[in-house]
């Protein structure tokens, strides 16, 4: 068990009954005492919880880990995902990218490709997006234009939300846009976790020509606090082979075009 799986299943202990004793975690996870002390304080660093003599006690029902912590979970599904919409771009079109860590492996793909990454006297792609940890990885790929969206920034998403964001989104047009969510379900639809980055993401499909869905097979059947609308908005859905046939023919019928990476 990685350290990013370890810091899940830690969470999730505390879930079941609010608080967790680090010899739970020592018992159910078959760690040392100073691995559980530590994750513990890590957790509590990022305002996940509160520490107490022995163990710790959750501040919210609800919880996220903070994106640098959940990039290691199935990093080999989002790269073959990432590939996948990388090959649905066009050199020369704009792409709207919102936060989270599969949207951070299609920047990663699209900034290496050949085509993108030559010699040019113009963009050779335009990206828009309201996560500053992709522009921050885009900003040295003088070939890519990158254009950032106003907002506040969500300190565990890295996405920048809120009114700034809406008014920037409202005045461009992107021809592919990628939109990463918390879960997806072929009745609910798609959802993330916050309300504000709900918003920015619906509004960014909007503006597309053809918004795509991009999600691990992990967050299919989960569903999430906020909606992002009907499926019928989105022109596709980008997963991996986890995906079971029973879930492959539910989105079928609800007219869904899956793309299995």
């Amino acid at each position: 068990m990685n350290r990013a799986e370890r810091l899940t299943a830690v969470l999730d202990l505390l879930a079941d009954s609010g608080q967790v004793e680090v010899d739970d975690i020592i018992t159910k996870l078959g760690v040392s005492a100073a691995t559980a002390r530590r994750d513990l304080d890590t957790l509590a660093e990022q305002q996940l919880l509160t520490r107490t003599r022995g163990g710790a006690i959750g501040q919210s029902v609800a919880y996220d880990l903070p994106a640098r912590y959940k990039q290691e979970r199935h990093a080999p599904e989002k790269l073959q995902i990432a590939r996948a919409a990388s090959a649905l771009v066009l050199r020369g079109d704009v792409v709207g990218l919102c936060g989270g860590t599969t949207s951070t492996a299609i920047a990663g793909v699209l900034s290496s490709r050949a085509d993108i990454a030559q010699a040019s006297p113009h963009a050779n792609l335009t990206v828009v997006t309201n996560a500053i940890n992709i522009a921050a990885q885009l900003a040295m790929r003088p070939q890519i234009k990158t254009v950032v969206t106003g907002g506040v920034v969500h300190a565990r998403s890295y996405e920048l939300v809120g009114a700034y964001a809406e008014s920037v989104l409202a005045q461009v047009r992107l021809d592919l846009a990628f939109i990463g969510v918390n879960g997806i379900d072929p009745l609910v639809g798609a959802t993330v976790n916050d309300e504000r980055e709900a918003a920015v993401n619906t509004l960014m499909a909007g503006r597309a020509t053809r918004a795509v869905l991009v999600a691990d097979s992990s967050k299919i059947g989960r569903v999430a606090f906020a909606a992002l609308g009907a499926l019928d908005q989105f022109s596709a859905f980008i997963t991996d082979a986890g995906i079971s046939a029973e879930q492959l023919a539910a989105f079928g019928e609800s007219g869904l075009e899956v793309i299995v990476a």
